[in-house]
């Protein structure tokens, strides 16, 4: 795989500063005034103005210069034009509203989160002390962007692009091509595909240490607006990942994640795990009570659908 990770994502909305103050307090580090990060990686959302809410750019890294190379070749066997120059290759999906950037880049390490103890039936290894997450009060911040969600107008097609062009790895997908989850790290899925009457951002990802960093940090949210929830807490079936998905501000949806599948062998992979067949509603192993409906659809893809043909796109 040419590819090695999700570098950062560039989301556009109607009031970016609201998005700042947001994620800031939820403990990413303001950059710039634009550049949400972490100590360990200072790109992780970069935020634009427009019109309407969408991811305008998806980063990607990859080891050296001959990846592009590769890359841009794949590229122009599927008919997709792209840049390449100074170490960065360019192109525009051709059923999104974004751009996706390829560039050489040496991604640094997160810090390991201190060590948890905890108590088992028939193992107490902590004895005589409360946990740390029962007595900490603030969430610990988020570590990086890890995935992002895309609503498309053919799910096959998009999937091809992503595979085939970029070079993306297929680890599941739903019935009938109904979705398709690919990788381009060791994560169980660095992008989701799914259908929509027009391209829209699902939904994106922020992983946190545990589930209950995430526990605080949605906390904190519903704290100021109870209707923000839509789905969790849970553990997903496809990544087996925990999570909480939120409302941000601009009325995009979150998730908040942690313990996601890491696939280090494909083969092994393919032969074991990979199934093409997942029943659509195989959504979690556990959960409170189900999703609201803007879990699949965003409640606003009218007013979405509108201000992108008024952006002309």
């Amino acid at each position: 795989m040419p590819l090695h990770s999700l570098l950062d994502l560039q989301l556009t909305v109607p009031d970016p500063d609201g998005l700042v103050d947001f994620w800031g307090d939820l403990g990413l580090v303001v950059a710039d005034g634009t550049t949400l990060g972490t100590a360990d990686r200072p790109s992780q959302l970069r935020l634009a103005e427009g019109t309407y809410r969408h991811v305008s750019e998806m980063r990607l890294g990859c080891s050296d210069e001959s990846d592009l190379v590769a890359i841009r070749a794949s590229l122009e066997a599927l008919g997709v034009a792209s840049t390449l120059s100074d170490g960065v290759l360019r192109c525009a999906d051709p059923l999104g509203d974004h751009d996706v950037v390829v560039e050489v880049a040496e991604l640094p390490p997160l810090t390991t989160p201190p060590p948890r103890v905890f108590n088992r039936p028939g193992t107490q290894d902590r004895v005589n002390r409360r946990s740390t997450a029962a007595v900490r009060e603030v969430a610990a911040p988020p570590r990086r962007v890890g995935h992002v969600v895309f609503g498309t107008t053919d799910v096959a097609a998009g999937a091809a692009f992503y595979r085939d062009g970029l070079g993306f790895k297929v680890s599941d997908t739903v019935a009938d091509g109904i979705g398709v989850f690919l990788r381009c790290s060791t994560d169980h899925h660095n992008l989701l595909l799914m259908p929509a009457p027009v391209p829209c951002m699902n939904h994106y990802a922020v992983e946190m240490d545990d589930v209950d960093a995430i526990g605080l940090a949605g906390m904190r949210v519903v704290a100021d607006r109870p209707d923000a929830s839509i789905y969790g807490i849970g553990r997903h079936v496809l990544g087996s990942n925990q999570f909480w998905y939120l409302l941000d501000p601009a009325g995009g949806m979150f998730e908040l994640f942690a313990d996601m599948d890491q696939i280090t062998d494909d083969e092994a992979w393919a032969a074991e795990q990979y199934r093409d067949d997942w029943d659509p509603f195989t959504i979690a192993s556990w959960e409170p009570g189900g999703s609201k409906a803007d879990f699949f659809l965003p409640a606003d893809i009218e007013q979405l659908a509108a201000a992108r043909q008024a952006a002309g796109r």
